[in-house]
C-alpha cells in the first residue's frame, strides 16, 4: 500500500521546476511578455505571472521598460538578468595569460592578455594572472568582489582537485596546487581544468561542434594535445588523463611541431614562435619545401587522430589552437590519411574558435558550475527567497 508525500512538498517542488522552465525559456533569448512566456512553458498565464513576480523579488528576472516613443499602453516584458552576475575565465598558456569576463549568459564584456615565458617562477607566473584578471575587470568597471566564478583552463594533467600533476609545457608546474593557490588570490569559487578539455567544451557549445555528442578536438600549435567529448560531456577518465596520447612515443607528437619550426624554408633570424606559420603559409602559396614539412607533420597528427577515432568513432574532429588558422593547408593531408585507415570517417573541420578556445570553454565551464548550483532540478540555491529587487546573492566559494 502506497502513501502520498507531503501535498506541501508537492507544492513547493512544482514552484521550483516552473520557475527553473521559465528560466530557461530567457536565459539568452530577447525579453518576452507573459503570454508569450506562457505559451513557450506550457504554463498558465496565471502561474507565468506567479512564477516571474517571485523570479523578480530573487533578482533574477526584471522588466523591461517600454522603448523609447512607445504609443498607448504596452504589454509588459521580462528578461533573465544576465548581469547579475560576473564570471571569469582564464588560460595559461607557457607563453601567454588570458583573461576574459562574462554575464551570466557567458557573453563577454572584457578581455586582456599578458605574456609569459615557459621558464618563469610560480611567483611571475601567478603575478601575470592576477595583473591580467585585475585589467579585464578593469576594462569591465568591476572588481574581485563583483565574480562569482573563475574558471581556468591550464596546460599540464589535471587532477579533479585542480591540482597540476604534471606539465611539459611549464617545467615548474609540477604537483601544484594550482586552485589552492587561486583560491587565495580570488573571492569566489575557483575550478582548474585542462586547457584542450576547456577548448573541447567551447566547441561544442558556441563552436562548430555546437550540439554534437561525440567529438575530438586536436589542440595543435606549438605542442599538441586532444579534448574528448562524449556523449555530450567532458570526458577526463579515471584519473583525469583522458585525451594525452602526446605521451605516447611512437605518435611523435611531443616533437612534431618541429617539423614546421625548422624546415628549411624558416628565414633565419625568424622568431621561433613564428616559424611554423611561415611555414604554413609558405604551404599555401604552394612552396615545395613546404609543402613536404607539411606532409611530415601530417603523418604525426594522422597516428593520435587515427587512434582516437578509431577508439571513440566521433561525430566530429575538430583542428584548433594556434594552428587552427591554417586548416585549410593542414586537413587535406591530414584527411587522406585518415581515409586509409578508419572504417567511420567523422567530419572534418577547423575551429572558428582560433586562441580564444580555452579562455571561452572555462567561461562555458564557469557556466555549468552555477547552472547545478542554481539551475538545475534538484539545485537548493533557487529555493529560498534571495537579495530582493536588486541582484541574486552571490554563490558561497566553498
Amino acid at each position: 500500500m502506497s502513501t502520498m508525500p507531503p501535498m506541501g512538498g508537492d507544492l513547493s517542488r512544482l514552484r521550483q521546476l516552473n520557475a527553473l522552465t521559465v528560466i530557461k525559456t530567457l536565459r539568452g533569448a530577447e525579453a518576452a511578455t507573459l503570454s508569450a512566456l506562457a505559451e513557450r512553458t506550457g504554463l498558465s498565464r496565471p502561474s507565468t505571472k506567479e512564477v516571474i513576480d517571485e523570479l523578480s523579488a530573487m533578482g533574477w528576472v526584471e522588466e523591461v521598460p517600454p522603448a523609447p516613443g512607445t504609443m498607448g499602453r504596452p504589454a509588459r516584458r521580462y528578461r533573465f538578468r544576465a548581469d547579475g552576475g560576473h564570471l571569469m575565465g582564464i588560460d595559461i598558456g607557457a607563453y601567454h595569460i588570458r583573461a576574459a569576463l562574462a554575464d551570466l549568459d557567458g557573453d563577454l564584456l572584457a578581455e586582456t592578455r599578458r605574456p609569459a615565458h615557459p621558464d618563469a617562477p610560480i611567483e611571475d607566473r601567478l603575478a601575470a594572472i592576477e595583473q591580467a584578471a585585475a585589467a579585464c575587470l578593469g576594462l569591465g568597471g568591476l572588481t574581485m568582489a563583483d565574480l562569482w566564478t573563475v574558471a581556468v583552463g591550464t596546460t599540464g594533467v589535471v587532477n579533479s582537485d585542480g591540482r597540476v600533476i604534471l606539465s611539459a609545457s611549464i617545467p615548474a608546474w609540477r604537483d601544484l596546487d594550482l586552485e589552492g593557490l587561486l583560491g587565495e588570490m580570488f573571492p569566489c569559487r575557483v575550478l582548474v581544468e585542462n586547457d584542450s578539455r576547456l577548448a573541447a567544451l567551447a566547441e561544442t557549445r558556441r563552436g562548430v561542434a555546437r550540439d554534437a555528442r561525440d567529438v575530438v578536438f586536436l589542440h595543435i600549435g606549438r605542442r599538441m594535445g586532444t579534448g574528448l567529448i562524449i556523449d555530450g560531456r567532458l570526458h577526463r577518465g579515471f584519473g583525469a588523463a583522458a585525451g594525452e596520447i602526446v605521451m605516447l612515443p611512437e605518435t611523435g607528437w611531443r616533437e612534431g611541431p618541429e617539423d614546421l619550426n625548422n624546415a628549411a624554408v624558416v628565414p633565419e633570424g625568424l622568431p621561433p614562435e613564428d616559424a611554423a606559420g611561415f611555414t604554413l603559409a609558405a604551404a599555401r602559396n604552394g612552396d615545395p619545401t613546404a609543402l613536404e614539412a607539411v606532409e611530415r607533420f601530417a603523418d604525426k597528427l594522422a597516428v593520435g587522430t587515427a587512434a582516437a577515432v578509431l577508439l571513440l568513432d566521433p561525430e566530429i574532429v575538430v583542428l584548433g589552437g594556434g594552428f587552427s588558422r591554417s586548416a585549410d593547408v593542414l586537413l587535406p593531408p591530414l584527411r587522406s590519411r585518415l581515409e586509409r585507415v578508419c572504417l567511420r570517417m567523422p567530419k572534418l573541420s577547423g575551429s572558428t574558435l582560433g586562441d580564444e578556445c580555452v579562455v571561452l570553454g572555462a567561461i562555458d565551464y564557469a557556466i555549468e558550475h552555477l547552472d547545478q548550483l542554481f539551475f538545475a532540478p534538484d539545485a537548493p540555491a533557487l529555493r529560498p527567497p534571495v537579495r530582493p529587487a536588486t541582484t541574486p546573492a552571490r554563490p558561497d566559494p566553498a
